[in-house]
């Protein structure tokens, strides 16, 4: 990127799902007259806006949205592609605006985008086959064991409750005969804008009705004849999350239709809390009730 974005600034603002993302992004775009960069890697498949809970028509036509429904769920992308390509824009972006909002709600692409990403081999589409039959013969478990055999110092850091972590560090492995470490050098690179830090988040209780309400609503909306358009497809990664999965072992005659509703909500709990966990990282970020939005903006407006 060039110097002419050295007085610019990336306000990323992000929280747990259903938290109230877009609602308040959305209001703040308005008032700042920019765009929002969507850094929610579900939402990137545009075959999938019922169980990724896609802002509406009309919100996305009140301010300009980038990186929401550009992909297919039949094309391969990672947090390096997005790092490349949000840079791209931004640089676009910075000529007409001071400011430009990240949001969403995975982790892996913010810090990406704001800090880089290690260079990683070459996507090998036979060691990510020999990942995903790991899976599924051996569930997370087998993921766990070979992944503590051929890689110990990542193990011992690594997320073990994330299958997707899991199988990206085994697909290295497996294509390369390296550790996955060995890769990972931990350089953060430097950007040429300010980057400044918003959690929205509110009491537990509140967050978890919310929720609930999300998943009610994705169902009354039509998740259920979404994922049975899309059950032929449903070995493709970019279907192995939270909504899609369950409603498949439903059409599986794995679960019933009661017990996969409840289990999406209970797996979006989990999720929200590991998000938690994961921006309780930003130490420089400022934490607010997404309500507070005179708050928030008088935030913004001091520490431009």
């Amino acid at each position: 990127m060039s110097s002419l974005t050295t007085n610019k600034t990336l306000l990323v603002v992000t929280g747990p799902t259903a938290v109230g993302k877009t609602e308040i992004t959305t209001l703040m775009a308005r008032r700042l007259q920019t765009h929002i960069i969507s850094a929610d890697a579900r939402q990137f498949y545009r075959e999938m806006k019922i169980g990724t809970a896609f802002p509406d028509d009309k919100t996305l036509a009140t301010v300009p949205h980038h990186f929401i429904g550009q992909l297919s769920m039949h094309e391969y992308y990672n947090a390096a592609v997005f790092e490349k390509e949000a840079l791209s824009l931004l640089e676009a972006l910075f000529l007409q605006h001071d400011m430009v909002i990240l949001t969403g709600g995975s982790g892996l692409y913010i810090d990406t985008l704001c800090h880089g990403i290690d260079t990683m081999p070459d996507h090998d589409e036979e060691a990510r086959k020999k990942t995903q039959a790991l899976y599924h013969d051996q569930g997370i478990a087998g993921l766990r064991s070979l992944l503590r055999q051929f890689d110990p110092e990542y193990y011992e850091r690594a997320d073990k409750a994330n299958h997707k972590r899991l199988m990206r560090a085994l697909e290295v492995c497996f294509a390369t005969g390296q550790p996955y470490s060995s890769y990972r050098q931990a350089v953060i690179k430097e950007r040429p804008f300010r980057i400044r830090y918003i959690v929205l988040n509110r009491p537990r209780h509140e967050l978890f009705d919310r929720i609930n309400t999300r998943v009610d609503e994705m169902l009354s909306d039509g998740l259920i004849e979404e994922a049975i358009g899309l059950f032929r497809f449903r070995h493709l990664n970019a279907l192995n999350t939270v909504g899609y999965k369950e409603i498949f072992a439903w059409l599986a005659n794995r679960l019933t239709l009661q017990t996969a509703v409840e289990k999406i909500k209970t797996n979006t709990r989990r999720y929200a809390k590991r998000q938690l966990t994961w921006f309780a990282r930003y130490k420089d970020a400022a934490w607010f009730n997404p309500d507070e939005f005179e708050n928030i903006m008088d935030w913004v407006d001091n520490d431009s």
